[in-house]
């Protein structure tokens, strides 16, 4: 189907991350550098726990570029795990002749009982370990390279958060995204973003956890990505997957989402405009409640996504939960965690519609080399126009 694909493998207390991109145009600029500020951003926001005060995520490129462009063969990344050190024995890759504590209290909301059970494991920490949020490193180092490449063409990504713990932010429009990066809880809503923290302070106290939502906006992504003919070609579709398939994320809504559900027809559908309200791009909408996708297919206006992020499942006051062994009733298993982890859930969700819009361009677009893709474009671009102008 596409062509932007990648694999990632680590352990959350592994050496460290490996990553595979497949699908790059060659001359592409790309360096480390273009990489850093999103894993970055990752590490920060409010409610964060001790593990970010250890990593200082640095994604290393070991093949697929040379001279600072891509090369049109695989691009592989690398990020280490600092943390490393403090785990070699209890992660050994060769057998160790120390007895290793095994992990059995099970943890409620976690991959830890089913993971267990499908691959028959008496320790759960052969799931937790690659169940962990920390793979969302590899993810955002991925995401930044799908950027890198959708940034040749005008495409540029934002997220911000619209809850945390019930408390709902009100945003000016238009957002003032520097702002928001300035935001301890990436908030554009200073009042709303100041009763998150408090909220996540009274939280932190009680060993609970919150969750909230986050939103995506995408803008410069023309008109003619996914498709209406099959279900797995559909963008909506493969946006939301990509974004289910992230650590917590429980639900994802496009433009007005599920608000829409109670509106009537005439409230929620995108007029179109005729040409001479076209502003300088090809067939504009009065609005944007579909999020900038109408059948599966991208409209050309900005795409926006929402998701719920539920709490985090590790809790410094574990819930009362069942032992691997025994069955027997016991605390659930508990190591360092987050309090909240909202804020930087955007940073992660921006990075997987990067690859879904990656792997649809390419799709679309197609090219060997960067510019035969920009040849492409331009070309499919030029067909965007009334069939008979002006009869």
């Amino acid at each position: 189907m596409g062509q932007f694909r990648f694999l990632t493998a680590g352990e959350s207390h592994g050496k460290g991350l490996t990553m595979v991109i497949e699908g790059l145009p060659s001359g592409l600029s790309l360096g480390e550098d273009d990489i850093a500020p999103d894993l970055a951003r990752r590490q920060g926001g409010y409610g964060r726990g001790g593990r970010m005060k250890i990593e200082q995520d640095h994604a290393e490129i070991t093949a697929g570029v040379r001279h600072g462009f891509t090369l049109g063969s695989p691009v592989a990344l690398w990020v280490q795990n600092r943390d490393w050190v403090n785990w070699t024995e209890k992660m050994a890759v060769e057998p160790v002749d120390a007895v290793i504590e095994r992990v059995t209290r099970l943890r409620p909301g976690h991959a830890d009982l089913p993971g267990a059970m499908k691959y028959g494991f008496d320790d759960v920490r052969n799931v937790l370990e690659r169940a962990s949020a920390r793979e969302t490193a590899a993810r955002v180092a991925v995401g930044a390279v799908a950027k890198r490449l959708l940034a040749e063409f005008g495409v540029a990504f934002h997220s911000h958060t619209i809850s945390i713990a019930g408390v709902r932010s009100s945003p000016p429009e238009p957002i003032d995204w520097e702002a928001v990066e300035a935001s301890s809880v990436r908030c554009a809503d200073p009042d709303a973003g100041a009763a998150m923290v408090a909220a996540i302070n009274a939280a932190k106290p009680d060993g609970d956890t919150v969750g909230g939502e986050t939103e995506v906006r995408v803008s410069g992504v023309p008109l003619g990505l996914g498709s209406h003919v099959h279900w797995d070609r559909k963008l909506d579709g493969r946006i939301a997957g990509a974004i289910c398939s992230i650590n917590a994320f429980k639900g994802v809504e496009f433009g007005v989402g599920f608000e829409g559900a109670n509106m009537r027809g005439s409230q929620v559908h995108d007029v179109i405009l005729p040409i001479d309200r076209w502003d300088g791009l090809p067939w504009r909408h009065a609005t944007n409640r579909h999020g900038g996708i109408e059948g599966g297919i991208s409209t050309g206006e900005e795409i926006v996504v929402r998701a719920a992020v539920k709490p985090i499942p590790t809790l410094a006051h574990p819930l009362p939960s069942v032992d691997l062994d025994t069955g027997e009733e016991v605390l659930a298993h508990y190591e360092r965690s987050d309090v909240c982890v909202v804020p930087a859930a955007g940073v992660v969700a921006e990075a997987m519609v990067a690859v879904v819009l990656a792997d649809a361009w390419l799709e679309k677009f197609g090219g060997d080399t960067l510019a035969e893709t920009r040849a492409n474009h331009e070309r499919f671009l030029a067909t965007l126009k009334p069939r008979h102008p002006g009869s």
